[in-house]
């Protein structure tokens, strides 16, 4: 990342790269099936070659990256030594990286998922990581406390592209004492996500919205943060679709991983596969 953005706050550090290479943000989601599709292993050296290929091919067209924890993770100490060098890879190219590891929890656990990926320095910084707010979205003021001290970002999760988040996104929650009217647990997101950000001064929080949802079933009028919009492709969404979700919200990531990594290996064919769904 230049020297001259790295303090920039972590919206405006996004606005300016998909200013210059468009809002597509490519997830690295090495699942077995689509490492061998490269005519790789299932090892270590196969999940580095995937996941390092993928950025080397596509960092000069592509604003931002989505590694998938999990897969890295899955390969224990080696596999995060991987991950830790695909995010270097990430910032030495220019590129924004969301680190995709869906953290949730309460006091000093919160605390310590924080320093782990989003202090200065850390092993496994990236320059947001996505977060769940579903033991209450206070329990995550950590991370964004120490998100908004380095610059970096959050994206908390609200209405998810997958169909069994329904039942809990959409539950509305009754009048209480820190609400006046129902509210779905969904729409609660975004008013707690909005007043931080007011607070904040900048954006710092954003929302994921799945990109395979039907119809925008809660309120985004005043949200003015990014949203990360994943299941572009292999889940069944497209970009056509997600225009019609969110209008002319200019904040917005569709976030494609199979639809582009099956062109791969060859680095060409990932640089025109990416640059189609880019001008779509």
């Amino acid at each position: 990342m230049p020297a001259s953005l790295k303090n920039l706050p972590f919206a405006e550090r996004l606005d300016q790269a998909t200013a210059r290479c468009g809002s597509l943000c490519v997830g690295i989601d090495p699942h077995p099936a689509s490492v061998a599709a490269w005519g790789l292993p299932n090892d270590v050296k196969g999940l580095e070659a995937f996941s390092r290929g993928l950025v080397a091919a596509l960092s000069s067209d592509v604003a931002c990256f989505k590694p998938q924890s999990a897969f890295f993770e899955a390969f224990g100490p080696a596999g995060l030594m991987v991950l830790g060098a695909v995010l270097h890879d990430i910032a030495d190219a220019g590129a924004i990286s969301i680190l995709d590891v869906k953290r949730g929890d309460i006091g000093s656990t919160m605390d310590a998922y924080a320093r782990a990926y989003l202090a200065d320095g850390a092993e496994l910084a990236a320059d947001a990581i996505t977060v769940s707010p579903f033991l209450g979205f206070r329990s995550l003021a950590p991370a964004i406390d120490l998100a908004r001290r380095t610059s970096r970002g959050v994206f908390v999760l609200a209405r998810t592209s997958n169909p069994e988040g329904t039942a809990v996104q959409l539950a509305v929650e009754p009048p209480g004492v820190t609400i006046s009217t129902p509210s779905s647990v969904a729409q609660r997101v975004v008013l707690e996500a909005n007043a931080v950000n007011r607070a904040a001064g900048t954006p710092l929080v954003g929302l994921v919205v799945g990109a395979t949802l039907l119809s925008m079933d809660i309120d985004l009028d005043g949200f003015d943060g990014w949203i990360l919009a994943p299941g572009i492709g292999a889940q069944g969404g497209d970009v056509e679709h997600l225009r019609a979700l969110f209008g002319q919200r200019r904040r917005v990531l569709p976030t494609v991983s199979r639809a582009v990594t099956d062109a791969g290996p060859d680095p060409s064919a990932l640089k025109n596969c990416a640059l189609a769904l880019s001008n779509c």
